[in-house]
């Protein structure tokens, strides 16, 4: 996978593209990373990518040009056509399932805005898909860029040292993840449920299975408002709910 990045301030991703996972994948080159400043594709003496909103208002507005012209610089230096993401607090809310769509692209380039926003005809113009991260503003989309570079790589094939990982993460299911221990058995008096030391598998994953439901029910029920239960589910469900009472 090939991931561009258009950003006013390409150092804030040096120490995160450059750690962990990211660094190990680049590593295994099953993703390359491309952090452009489309400053440098303003066509005006003083480089200036943004200017003052027709009809008033507070803050800039990023100008098309510079945006652009960026991008299709890149998709010309390239055979596959990107997938281009507008990092915008309008965008549509950033899932899992969304992680899981992405890592199915062969190059996605993400645009970083700043200022109070973007002129429309970069949206219009390129086409692109406009994602947050949350119901919040932050200063610019280069966090939301991180976040969701870090969570469609970790999808990748080959990436994880265990392939069933991001299968069973939290959201993959539907379900929040289910508890984790490990050694030792007993500390300070807090111990490990028996279940999990059995060696019983087929009652470990039912465990797991049910402690993945109680959690989303008490962390998330919105969750379940969606999720198609099993027949065992809903009478654990219900279950729960009698325990609740």
């Amino acid at each position: 996978m090939k991931i561009d990045i258009l950003t006013l301030f390409p150092n804030m991703f040096s120490g995160v593209l450059g750690e962990s996972i990211l660094k190990k994948a680049q590593e295994k080159e099953k993703v390359s990373f491309r952090v452009v400043n489309f400053r440098e594709y303003a066509d005006n003496k003083h480089q200036k990518v943004d200017d003052y909103p027709y009809g008033g208002g507070a803050g800039m507005v990023l100008m098309p040009q510079p945006i652009i012209d960026a991008v299709e610089d890149l998709t010309n230096q390239t055979e596959t056509k990107p997938k281009v993401i507008l990092l915008c607090p309008q965008g549509k809310r950033f899932t899992q399932k969304k992680a899981e769509e992405l890592a199915k692209e062969d190059h996605l380039i993400f645009i970083c805005g700043h200022y109070e926003g973007y002129d429309e005809r970069i949206r219009e113009h390129l086409n692109t898909e406009e994602i947050s991260i949350g119901d919040f503003v932050l200063t610019g989309g280069e966090l939301g860029a991180m976040v969701i570079s870090d969570s469609v790589v970790r999808l990748l094939p080959g990436v994880l040292g265990n392939e069933d990982s991001p299968v069973l993460d939290s959201h993959s299911t539907g379900l929040l993840e289910h508890p984790h221990y490990t050694r030792p058995a007993n500390f300070r008096g807090m111990t490990v449920p028996d279940v999990l030391l059995s060696g019983n598998h087929k009652n470990i994953e039912e465990w797991r299975e049910k402690e993945s439901l109680h959690r989303t029910y008490k962390r998330r029920p919105d969750l379940l408002e969606t999720y198609q239960l099993s027949s065992k589910q809903e009478k654990w469900l219900n279950e729960f709910k009698i325990d609740k009472e």
